[in-house]
């Protein structure tokens, strides 16, 4: 008896660890559904990439092939004689310097003010907290259009037209930086902070020992925004930089990709494309764990 009972509970063990219709039904909709989410992945990945693809074609093309030819993918005679004549362009080494320059004064200045300002508004109480959060989430709805001519008048009247430091100040501390900061401390344990202060810790170690430390991923975040908003800008740095000793990467090359009788030098243009590209892209390839890690803290999606 002992037997045929174990072998009924095995035996119903066994029915009970089958799996049923339904559970069939969803690994089947799963092992269709995945490989569709890919293939519509890639194709998103390629369309992404066709601009690149174009950019990076034409930039190993001649002038002429360009004009003959100017919706080809691929080029018919390789040639680095774009690039050749981009680092032989005059000024264009100090393009390069102000466009460095420039961004690291960017992500520095907003690194400092927005992990300052971004620990301040979420584990600090004083007065006009709420105030001074409404205005960083309403600087953040304000069009930079609305703003340019205030901005200008500002950087004049300071005497910081025609400087690199007029060009980066604008941007020094972007109210998204602040918001990503506020909202990645947020997420830090308040029980941590509190057993620093019953410690004897000061608000400045907290800030420097404890908080920097784990808001790794939110720097990252911040180091490739702040970075791209700088090294891509073309308007702000067009109007205030007022000679050729100040213009920075994307305008230098605007103004150096027009040949005689006003023709634009597309070859140049595309290879400045490929030079301005590739230093974001090697940031953020470097830096895409901790970006990603920070987005997904701060509930940005």
């Amino acid at each position: 008896m002992t037997a045929v009972a174990a072998y009924q509970n095995t035996d119903t063990e066994r029915t009970d660890t089958e799996p049923t219709s339904a559970d069939r039904t969803a690994v089947r909709r799963r092992s269709l559904s995945q490989p569709l989410l890919y293939g519509a992945l890639v194709l998103c990945a390629l369309l992404t990439l066709l601009p690149f693809v174009w950019v990076a074609g034409g930039s190993l093309r001649s002038l002429d092939e360009i004009r003959s030819d100017p919706g080809a993918w691929l080029p018919h005679h390789f040639t680095l004689d774009n690039f050749v004549r981009l680092f032989r362009t005059q000024g264009f080494g100090r393009f390069l310097v102000n466009s460095v320059v420039v961004a690291v004064m960017v992500v520095v200045g907003n690194l400092v003010a927005a992990s300052a300002a971004g620990y301040a508004l979420a584990k600090l109480e004083f007065a006009g907290k709420r105030l001074a959060f409404g205005a960083v989430m309403g600087a953040m709805m304000v069009p930079f259009t609305t703003v340019f001519v205030t901005q200008f008048v500002i950087t004049v009247d300071l005497g910081l037209a025609d400087t690199l430091t007029g060009i980066a100040l604008p941007a020094v501390a972007l109210p998204l930086s602040v918001f990503i900061m506020r909202q990645y401390a947020l997420s830090v344990p308040d029980e941590l902070l509190e057993a620093a202060r019953i410690d004897g810790a000061g608000e400045f170690r907290i800030f420097f020992r404890i908080f920097l430390p784990l808001a790794g991923p939110a720097v990252a975040t911040i180091t490739i925004m702040s970075f791209l908003t700088s090294w891509n800008n073309f308007i702000w740095p067009l109007v205030v930089a007022q000679s050729m000793s100040t213009y920075t990467l994307p305008v230098g090359l605007a103004a150096t990709s027009q040949a005689a009788a006003h023709v634009t030098d597309y070859g140049l243009m595309l290879a400045g494309a490929i030079v301005v590209m590739l230093p974001v892209l090697v940031l953020f390839l470097c830096l895409q764990r901790y970006f990603v890690q920070g987005i997904a803290g701060t509930g940005m999606r």
